[in-house]
């Protein structure tokens, strides 16, 4: 269901029939939970955004850059500088947008890790949702290293039996070869025609997925890699409030914590995990409580 200020939304005719922005419309009017707006330009950006994550998914498919474990990860010197732990620092001497674009545009350059591939998709995406010059202001300081993201992305995993196109889920291997841990899962993005897109393995429905986590579990093993009923989303509230210049931003924002966990294809529950874990030992409050 659809509220718009309170109120049950039924319109749509805006969107031509077989858009991707009108299958998310059905999907949301189809779903047990209440999809609520203030405005209705908030429902045109978070619309606007899923159909950016979704080309953006579609673009990395297309380009030539390769999974490859954090040890191995490659990018252009030309815009970022890579960590010892394998992630990606942007230049101080050049824009967020020119180094995010660059990864598309000289794709063979990179290569990366799946859930460092989400994060790279949700700035693309972004980008092309957004003005560029907010882009630059908002994202000054991205560092790309698995699920590490920019406050203002405001990233949660939530628990949902029904997915929307443009949402991220997680397919789980429980049982993989301690010989190839990176086949541990794949973080891939819902494209709306039952298929998904996973860094790595390309695009292809969840059957073919569990098939490809099945042939990486241990030896003798019984149990199936699945699919999980949790999905992970950016707050497309706050961002649209930014986009729409209601809500101030400020270039100083505190950063997350780094967490070089080394642990690749991990689910952002997973990272949520990991990053709660060292606040708590600096005697913080959890920051990111577990939803759903």
């Amino acid at each position: 269901m659809i509220q718009l200020s309170g109120l049950s939304f039924q319109q749509g005719g805006e969107w031509p029939v077989d858009s991707i922005e009108r299958i998310i419309i059905q999907k949301m009017r189809e779903a047990p939970v209440v999809y609520s707006y203030d405005t209705i330009e908030e429902l045109t950006f978070e619309l606007k955004y899923r159909k950016n994550i979704i080309e953006s998914a579609r673009a990395m498919n297309q380009g030539h850059s390769r999974f490859v474990i954090f040890a191995y990860s490659r990018c252009n010197p030309k815009y970022w500088n890579r960590s010892n732990a394998g992630g990606f620092q942007l230049r101080g001497d050049v824009t967020p947008s020119a180094a995010i674009l660059d990864i598309f545009r000289n794709s063979s350059l990179y290569a990366f890790e799946c859930a460092t591939a989400m994060m790279i998709i949700y700035y693309h995406g972004l980008l092309h949702s957004i003005d560029e010059r907010l882009f630059n202001q908002l994202f000054q300081n991205i560092y790309l290293y698995g699920w590490h993201f920019d406050p203002d992305l405001g990233i949660q995993t939530v628990h949902s039996e029904q997915f929307l196109p443009g949402d991220i889920v997680y397919f789980k291997n429980p049982d993989v070869d301690p010989e190839t841990p990176w086949w541990r899962g794949e973080n891939a993005v819902v494209l709306g025609d039952g298929t998904f897109f996973g860094h790595g393995v390309g695009i292809m429905n969840a059957e073919q997925m569990i098939r490809i986590l099945n042939k990486k579990r241990k030896p003798e093993s019984l149990q199936s890699a699945y699919l999980k009923n949790s999905v992970t989303r950016p707050s497309f509230k706050h961002l649209a409030k930014l986009s729409m210049g209601q809500r101030n931003f400020s270039a100083h924002k505190i950063q997350h914590i780094i967490i070089h966990h080394n642990k690749n294809s991990i689910s952002f529950e997973r990272y949520l995990y990991y990053l709660n874990k060292v606040y708590s030992q600096m005697n913080y409050l959890k920051p990111f409580p577990k939803k759903g």
